[in-house]
């Protein structure tokens, strides 16, 4: 499996792209892929410290895509800013993330960390304690997730 993130400076980018130059590539990698899944996050706020689409200093990539029940949105975007960022952001090994939200009360968190011991290390320590806290239960419908590693040579 392959995760591939995609940054856009703005939406009037990614439009153009896909108007003029999406369907070329995607005719081009026929074959080369099955399964495809893809899923367009408008950016809401920053995990730690100001974003930035820079891979070159991080070992592991954590992303958790949330299918959140609708009449809790509200109160899952707010655990989010107020439970869940600050721990993230106070682990040691923690570099930077983001906070997006798709429509249909969709979000995804992708955090990066120099390396899978140090998200371990946040992991065991306090997820449980969080989730309690957040009541992350009552708010998330669906949660699928990954920890990836990060391949070098595939970072452009």
């Amino acid at each position: 499996m392959a995760h591939i993130f995609a940054f856009w400076e703005s939406r009037a980018f990614y439009d153009s792209f896909m108007a003029r130059s999406h369907d070329r590539l995607a005719a081009a990698q026929v074959g080369t892929f099955k399964d495809a899944q893809v899923k367009l996050f408008d950016y809401r706020f920053d995990v730690k410290t100001g974003f930035e689409p820079r891979f070159t200093d991080a070992d592991l990539v954590r992303v958790a895509h949330c299918r959140v029940h609708e009449d809790r949105a509200e109160h899952f975007t707010l655990m989010q800013e107020k439970v869940w960022n600050p721990a993230m952001a106070g682990s040691p090994g923690m570099i930077r993330g983001l906070f997006g939200e798709a429509p249909g009360h969709e979000f995804m968190v992708l955090s990066m960390w120099h390396s899978a011991a140090e998200h371990g290390k946040y992991r065991a320590e306090r997820v449980e304690r969080l989730a309690l806290r957040a009541q992350t239960e009552a708010d998330v419908a669906a949660l699928a997730g990954d920890i990836v590693e990060l391949e070098p040579t595939w970072t452009v």
